[in-house]
């Protein structure tokens, strides 16, 4: 792990969300982007070296739809960026965590990621991120 990449945030209303992080950080997100394989809208916004990625439920059978319902809006996971996500996949599986996804898949921002379950990281649900080269 070699540092962490972003905290996620499940928010219901992706405009308010956005005008509100605009607000409370001084800055408009650098990025925004629609993720079609997790079904939700992401905005990036950059705080130091790191960043914060609001996600929006495109439609309600998304994880993030499912995220809200159950416990409402606000941190959904922390993201920790590695330097070969494989590898890392199998290391954590060799020490007994749980993974939500055999082969990493292509997330926002241009990254590789994997998840891990919270059940395995004491409720905290974990996001491996590896740059696309």
């Amino acid at each position: 792990m070699k540092k962490v990449e972003h905290i996620g945030i499940a928010v219901k209303n992706f405009s308010e969300a956005n005008a509100l992080y605009y607000k409370l950080l001084g800055a408009e997100p650098y990025k925004t982007e629609y993720v079609d394989s997790e079904g939700v809208n992401t905005s990036f916004f950059k705080v130091g070296d790191t960043k914060i990625e609001l996600l929006e439920a495109t439609n309600p059978d998304s994880a993030i739809a499912k995220f809200i319902e159950k416990r409402g809006e606000g941190i959904h996971h922390i993201a920790f960026e590695v330097e070969d996500i494989i590898a890392e996949m199998e290391r954590l599986k060799q020490e007994g965590f749980t993974l939500l996804n055999e082969q990493p898949k292509k997330g926002a921002d241009n990254k590789l990621v994997c998840f891990v379950h919270p059940k395995s990281a004491n409720g905290v649900l974990v996001e491996l991120t590896q740059e696309i080269k």
